[in-house]
């Protein structure tokens, strides 16, 4: 059997190829003037040497070493975790060698979309209210009195979206200081602020260590019609607190429903580009598609948000290559040695990653997946790094240091202020992030086909031949436009979003 379409090579220099479907063994491929022939049944989306690849040589795809080869690895067999590997090489960083001047389109031409502007100024997609606790133990209290404004309770205020609970699994028991504290504290903070919500009920229990009061105070955050703090045990326990809680929650009602949406400029968007049950296709369609969408929204004046630390880990030579100046690298590389140090202290490796999910879709080291992951960023300059949930102030594309894991990620760049999230996936990910919405990204055809119900846009078009990186990157561009005018994206359809509020708890639990 012979295949002159069976498969995908990213790079001249590669020497593997990626199989566009499932492939028996004795198939025939046509590759640099000979045929070569597959030796094993190849999966979808897994990579098929090309050219005898000795012991301890560097396996090679989109151009770059993915890993290296623990056996002599012979042309037309499969790689992947039986004979490749993650190891540590050195890596050449080149501070700004690709940065390039922006091109920016001028204002008056620049896209719009229908948003919602603050009196701050700053511009809203969604308009919600929101109950959100200090500690976990008011988790419950707060989710009864979103739960009161469910159906139709709120048809007489149609420009509000909903009340959401957003609760976690902290705020006591944690140390008062250190990473974990401000993560948890700059999540809340950026939750209460966020343009997205209209007004807060900051609920705690009374006696916690993360102290509602002290919160508002730390924060420079301003009680008022539209932010309200307020205990359990001060109101009188359950019933009364909810009693209470509703009764806030109406008096803000009249005020967030005294909004409409008017004509703004694409550079009030900030979005969150995450990735999560990642594919072989991921670096292929959809990553890049972002990419390409992400460089439109940046010459529109926006901002592009860029996360996962570890899933950039391998790739992050490419990105310095882009940093506007040698001190944003450096920041970058910073982050870099901190998750080194912090995986080295909980007797864990970085290349914790690929998951099986990952693995069974062709991804073999966190190197590989890297690499597709941070085809996200595109080509724009890399303007500025942040801490995680840190607010976002620059303008263009910019890195925020976020775990792999992805409702922890994503609420660090919504606390960060993003007010659209893209959601790449290979292998199915059904996720929403009030306030925030989001939406998927599918990387292949056939996953999309699968669960169209959850995926907003099949970028596996890019290998089917349909599309291109460039115009799905416009597709992906114009859809964000229409998402941050009101048109609901598949997971708000469903709901998704009030279980995905995960602060990073990178702290000790005491």
């Amino acid at each position: 059997m012979r295949n002159d379409d069976a498969v995908l090579r990213l790079h001249a220099s590669d020497n593997v190829v990626v199989s566009k479907g499932d492939m028996q063994a004795g198939t025939e491929l046509p590759e640099n003037g000979i045929i070569l022939y597959v030796t094993d049944a190849i999966p979808f989306g897994h990579k098929i040497a090309t050219a005898v690849i000795a012991k301890d040589e560097a396996v090679r795809k989109y151009g770059q070493t993915i890993g290296f080869a623990t056996c002599d690895i012979a042309p037309g067999e499969h790689v992947h975790d039986h004979n490749l590997v993650f190891a540590e090489f050195a890596r050449d960083y080149e501070f700004g060698t690709d940065a390039t001047p922006t091109n920016f389109i001028p204002e008056p031409e620049r896209a719009t979309f229908q948003g919602i502007v603050r009196a701050d100024g700053r511009v809203a997609t969604r308009n919600y209210l929101a109950v959100i606790t200090s500690v976990n133990c008011s988790a419950t209290v707060a989710r009864y009195i979103a739960d009161h404004f469910r159906g139709p309770a709120l048809d007489q205020w149609p420009n509000v979206d909903g009340v959401i609970a957003l609760s976690h699994g902290s705020g006591c028991g944690t140390a008062s200081h250190g990473d974990g504290w401000d993560y948890l504290r700059r999540c809340i903070a950026g939750y209460s602020a966020h343009p997205n919500i209209a007004g807060t009920l900051l609920l705690g229990l009374g006696c916690e260590i993360n102290q509602v009061d002290s919160l508002v105070d730390d924060l420079g955050l301003a009680t008022g019609e539209m932010l309200h703090t307020k205990t359990i045990q001060d109101m009188g326990g359950t019933n009364a607190s909810v009693r209470e809680g509703i009764a806030c929650i109406e008096a803000m009602l009249p005020a967030a429903n005294a909004v409409k949406r008017e004509t703004v400029s694409a550079s009030h968007i900030m979005l969150g580009m995450e990735c999560g049950g990642s594919d072989a296709f991921s670096g292929v369609t959809a990553n890049p598609a972002l990419g390409a969408a992400a460089g439109l929204l940046v010459r529109n004046g926006g901002t592009a948000i860029l996360g996962e630390t570890p899933e950039i880990y391998g790739a992050e030579h490419l990105l310095i290559r882009r940093a506007e100046s040698e001190a944003v690298g450096r920041k970058l590389l910073e982050r870099i040695s901190w998750w080194e140090d912090y995986t080295k202290k909980n007797g864990a490796v970085v290349d914790n990653n690929p998951t099986p999910g990952n693995k069974a879709g062709g991804l073999t080291t966190i190197l590989e997946k890297s690499l597709g992951a941070a085809a996200k960023g595109g080509t724009s300059n890399l303007v500025e790094v942040y801490r995680y949930a840190e607010a976002v102030r620059s303008k263009g594309f910019v890195f925020m240091d976020t775990p792999g894991y992805d409702p922890v990620s994503v609420t660090g760049m919504v606390a960060g202020g993003a007010n659209v999230v893209c959601f790449t996936t290979g292998r199915g990910s059904v996720f929403g992030c009030k306030p925030t919405p989001s939406l998927k990204l599918a990387t292949n055809s056939e996953m999309f086909r699968r669960m169209q119900e959850d995926m907003d846009i099949n970028c596996g078009r890019i290998v089917d031949g349909d599309a291109n990186v460039e115009s799905l990157g416009r597709e992906i561009f114009e859809l964000i436009l229409r998402t941050a005018s009101g048109e609901p994206s598949k997971s708000e359809a469903f709901g998704f979003g009030d279980e995905e509020f995960v602060p990073w708890q990178v702290g000790a639990i005491l």
